[in-house]
């Protein structure tokens, strides 16, 4: 070949590590269910441009790690586990410089029997915890959040005063549906804290201050929540939320030759609005 190349920024991991732990030193149980993927960076040229191994570390390693690291190393947050795992996979990788764990918890709540919590019966709830752990020789670095926390409100909630052109057809409204499924990531000023207060902490702010509002965009109400979280948060440096604007649209009944008082909507799935953005200490 005449064409000059080299090799640019690369990684390799293993993805969609399934992990599950029962905690049965006591009488009530407690799990904890995490996706876990991890990635590595490091002195990769050789594998890459001659074919030669030597020093790697197989994704296959890198999985069972995981397994073998949760059974004493998984004892609280995810992010602990997270330092843990990225300081592990440093350690026993030759040629490794740099190691990214990012992480997924699903919640569960223990279920309810006869009035009483039941000891080891549970039901998987809506959010989901995430962290991502980035370790360096330089550093380790944290950062926390939530995913698939579906909110919505049925009034209190409007769009007007917006600019117009040849190509607006959308009409205002100062009552509508607000719907979203919220996506929060946020940074530490504090890094050795409680993540699982701070994370508790963060979503109770989510759902204490989504409703109490009105909102005339969802642009207004992300900066409320933002404001909500960092005030209850000083552990955070600024927060990060993604909100899909999760469209209902009043279903036309009349031509049916029915009327639709506010009632009947239509979900609708795409496109939709994204709004996103930092909320941060000043």
């Amino acid at each position: 070949m005449t064409v000059k190349v080299k090799l640019g920024d690369n990684n390799y991991g293993k993805a969609d590590v399934r992990l599950f732990k029962v905690f049965r030193d006591r009488p009530q149980h407690d799990i904890k269910d995490v996706q876990v993927r991890v990635a590595v960076t490091g002195d990769f040229e050789a594998a890459h441009t001659v074919g030669d191994n030597t020093g790697l570390v197989a994704t296959d390693t890198m999985r069972n790690l995981v397994y073998a690291l949760a059974r004493d190393g998984l004892t609280g947050s995810i992010e602990a586990f997270g330092q843990h795992l990225a300081a592990e996979l440093m350690a026993r990788g030759p040629r490794v410089t740099g190691a990214r764990v990012t992480l997924t918890e699903h919640t569960w709540a223990r279920l309810m029997s006869g009035g009483q919590p039941h000891d080891h019966s549970f039901v998987r709830q809506m959010p989901k915890h995430t962290a991502t752990v980035e370790r360096t020789d330089g550093g380790t670095q944290v950062e926390s959040g939530i995913d698939d926390l579906y909110l919505l409100k049925t009034t209190n909630s409007g769009w007007a005063g917006f600019h117009r052109d040849e190509f607006t057809t959308l009409p205002e409204t100062h009552d509508r549906i607000l719907a979203t499924v919220v996506s929060a990531r946020w940074t530490y000023r504090t890094p050795d804290c409680d993540h699982d207060d701070v994370w508790q902490r963060a979503y109770t702010a989510l759902l204490d201050v989504f409703p109490d509002h009105y909102s005339p965009s969802m642009q207004h109400t992300l900066y409320r929540l933002g404001e909500a979280v960092l005030d209850r948060c000083p552990e955070m440096e600024r927060v990060h939320f993604s909100f899909p604007n999760r469209h209902h649209i009043l279903y036309p009944l009349e031509r049916y030759g029915m009327t639709n008082p506010g009632t009947i909507f239509h979900a609708d799935a795409e496109p939709y609005g994204v709004i996103e953005g930092w909320v941060e200490r000043a």
